[in-house]
């Protein structure tokens, strides 16, 4: 977003809202600590949000796993549930895939973003 001249209120194109206003929303998801553990392989099932890493880690099949952001790309809401098929954000409705994180149905319209993370002995950790 371009900087604000004399007299002018910088915006959210968005949401048509000041752009302080949806400051806190995106400040609020966590920054990712290279190296931190996220959690154990055997506990991921179908899917896990890790609310202390910020992020979601999901299992589309047995030994495949991912890690995105939980941070919905809508309006910053944490997602609240995931499977092995979708992550799903309780906020506006809006269904991510699992496999992939690419939206599945809006009204988000930018897909969750990966997360690098790396496996060592049966433990995901961030990359």
């Amino acid at each position: 977003m371009p900087p604000a001249g004399p007299g002018l209120t910088r915006r959210c194109l968005v949401c048509a809202l000041p752009a302080s206003a949806t400051a806190p929303l995106l400040a609020a998801a966590p920054a990712h600590a290279k190296g931190k553990k996220i959690i154990k392989t055997s506990k991921v099932k179908k899917g896990k949000i890790v609310a202390k890493r910020g992020v979601v880690v999901t299992q589309t099949k047995k030994g495949r796993f991912r890690v995105f952001s939980a941070t919905c790309t809508h309006q910053g809401c944490r997602v609240s549930s995931v499977d092995r098929k979708e992550i799903g954000c309780p906020c506006h409705g809006s269904r991510f895939s699992a496999k992939n994180g690419f939206v599945l149905s809006g009204p988000a319209t930018k897909d969750l973003p990966p997360v690098a993370f790396v496996i060592e002995k049966g433990v995901i950790y961030l990359a």
